[in-house]
């Protein structure tokens, strides 16, 4: 008796972090880079092509089209659009990722060619800080020339906390909702040039904090 292949229940494109999460039946998750699905695209040019696929690290998804009920096809922004992603493939894409990742990045090195890893150059972003949030910072606002090591939301609170660790209770992730231009966002979307990012508390009341 085969074994019953594992569908997706969620399948969410974070354009922003340039990212496809996907949850299957079975429980597993995977968060897939566009960029790794489009070098790794089912197409036949793609798969028989004797060319290693490079440059696509800012390659994006502009949209998602079913295939029956049994796959999807992925419109990339770079005009691909042959590629056709079973449920099974992309769950093995999910499963081995990493040491697909790995092979691919050695094929890379072999050929002398270097991945343009530092996408963002400067970032200027306008952070807003809401409710009791405003209170304990002591300001609404401030404008914050990102470093970069700070790529993510989940990076900007480490900073925040690292800046201000009298202050680090309040930064803690589960205490609150970012949002993004005016739209919630998750802890690993992608910080660019010229976002506004809001913290908005989730509970009613802070944590506690050092007296200042």
């Amino acid at each position: 008796m085969s074994k019953e292949i594992p569908i997706p229940v969620e399948i969410n494109l974070h354009q922003k972090s340039r990212l496809l999460a996907l949850r299957f039946s079975d429980g597993a998750s995977f968060e897939l880079p566009c960029e790794y699905l489009r070098v790794f695209s089912t197409a036949a040019e793609v798969k028989s092509g004797k060319t290693l696929v490079t440059g696509k690290e800012l390659v994006n998804i502009e949209r998602i089209e079913p295939q029956g009920q049994y796959a999807i096809r992925l419109i990339f922004d770079d005009g691909h659009d042959t590629g056709i992603y079973a449920w099974e493939t992309l769950y093995q894409l999910g499963q081995d990722q990493e040491k697909n990742w790995q092979t691919y990045l050695e094929k890379l090195e072999a050929l002398g060619y270097q991945r343009n890893e530092t996408v963002d150059q400067a970032r200027n972003i306008k952070l807003f800080y809401f409710a009791w949030l405003a209170n304990k910072a002591g300001k609404e606002s401030e404008e914050i020339n990102l470093p970069k090591s700070v790529i993510t939301i989940s990076d900007l609170l480490k900073l925040l906390r690292t800046r201000r660790p009298q202050l680090a209770p309040i930064f803690d992730e589960s205490l609150l909702r970012p949002t993004i231009n005016k739209q919630f966002a998750e802890y690993f979307t992608k910080l660019e040039q010229g976002d506004e990012v809001a913290l908005v508390p989730n509970q009613p009341t802070p944590p506690a904090t050092p007296d200042l």
